[in-house]
């Protein structure tokens, strides 16, 4: 089956609905391992990669481990014989470093480490402590694509508030604004994604959703102890994730597919998801969860009363995305 495309917000580009991370993925990997899970995703449709320098820095005062996913992909994709072309090289921004660090600054340290000269998209990671210069962080990014460095951009877990600010920024200078919000959901974590200020803002702005962390880390799929890193706990619900998980499995058995599968056939079902991310560290999970995509068009109607009880946060997380 060939991964269909969705257009990004109202500006594009246009990418598969299915997109590959790099955090913590292809450096436990056999390399040709990974060579051929990439040359697979491509082939069967799948173009936006999530790829990002991480290290060197801390997120809410944690040190972030060194990585060198970044560099490894660039020598996956070389390895694959894939043309700049053949993808869409989506990279991660650190606002928390900015503007000591400029993102033309953090552009070249990842395109020297990949090994490509331009980004097709970005994606703005967290604000953590105070808020950027919005006005001044819009003419950045615009100055970048002028450059032909930079496509488009969106924002990692901003609040609505935040989002709109930075929109209304951007409209007031009269240069590109946000295009794409990517946020944690999941068939337990759901507050922000389907709550009422996000839905406002799609509508007045036109942003669309990249929904992540979608499998928990591994939890939803059944891996009840990752041995990787996973992301924040916003509201604190991942205690009861695993219970949720067992439930998963048995209400996947009922639509004859895996717990993976449910899940992002879920996600996509998010009327403004344009594509779902998810890291991979073997072909396999990347087969499968391209199944999900057959699950949606057969059951699409009925996963989300499936799963209705599955709703973690709900109540929990304050759906305006403030913390």
């Amino acid at each position: 089956m060939q991964v269909p495309h969705r257009r990004i917000g109202t500006r594009g580009p246009d990418v598969s609905v299915l997109s590959l991370g790099s955090w913590h993925t292809y450096d436990r990997m056999r390399f040709a391992d990974a060579v051929a899970m990439i040359r697979y995703a491509v082939d069967h449709g799948i173009n936006f990669f999530d790829v990002g320098y991480y290290g060197g820095f801390s997120i809410d005062g944690t040190p972030v481990p060194e990585s060198f996913t970044d560099v490894l992909f660039g020598r996956i994709v070389q390895a694959a014989g894939l043309a700049r072309a053949d993808f869409l090289l989506s990279a991660k921004l650190w606002v928390n470093n900015y503007p000591d660090q400029s993102f033309g600054e953090q552009l070249d340290e990842l395109f020297l480490r990949v090994g490509v000269d331009r980004a097709d998209f970005a994606i703005l990671g967290d604000i953590v402590d105070s808020r950027p210069d919005f006005p001044r962080l819009v003419r950045d990014l615009a100055a970048l694509i002028d450059e032909g460095r930079l496509g488009g951009w969106g924002v990692n877990n901003w609040s609505c508030a935040d989002i709109r600010a930075a929109y209304l920024a951007a409209e007031a200078a009269g240069v590109p604004g946000p295009q794409l919000a990517q946020l944690k959901y999941s068939v337990v974590r759901r507050s922000i994604a389907d709550g009422e200020p996000f839905r406002k803002l799609v509508a007045e702005t036109g942003i669309t959703l990249e929904a992540s962390d979608v499998l928990e880390g591994g939890m939803l799929a059944g891996n009840l102890r990752p041995d990787r890193m996973i992301g924040k706990d916003p509201g604190g619900i991942r205690g009861g994730i695993a219970d949720a998980a067992r439930k998963l499995g048995e209400i996947a058995k009922s639509f004859d597919a895996t717990p993976a599968q449910l899940a992002i056939a879920f996600c996509l079902g998010h009327p403004t998801t344009t594509t779902v991310l998810f890291g991979a560290s073997r072909l396999a999970q990347v087969e499968e969860n391209i199944g999900a995509l057959n699950l949606l068009e057969r059951s699409g109607e009925e996963i989300r009363a499936a799963v209705a009880d599955l709703w973690l946060d709900r109540e929990v997380v304050d759906p305006s995305g403030v913390r």
